[in-house]
């Protein structure tokens, strides 16, 4: 997994928020995840740019911390997702 990827949310994946939390589930396989408050965030970014290297742009803008550490956390969060069957790279 690189900042070259685009990513994209199956269709059979669910996404709802509560109080600045969420939960995605995968309706097909009953996998379910939940994110904090920084994963949502993470969630939302990439629901709205794909490429990750513009959510990690984003991500850039909105955190204040080291751009390396940004980018190891953003990459291991979309792959942990990609194990599950929660996003897909194109």
């Amino acid at each position: 997994m690189s900042l070259d990827a685009t990513v994209r949310i199956p269709e059979d994946v669910v996404f709802r928020e509560l109080d600045g939390e969420a939960v995605l589930l995968n309706l097909e396989s009953g996998i379910y995840f939940g994110l904090d408050p920084v994963g949502t965030r993470i969630w939302q970014l990439v629901e709205e740019h794909r490429a990750l290297r513009r959510v990690l742009a984003a991500l850039l803008t909105e955190f204040d911390a080291p751009p390396a550490d940004l980018e190891a956390d953003l990459v291991r969060f979309v792959d942990q997702l990609r194990g599950k069957g929660l996003l897909t790279v194109v």
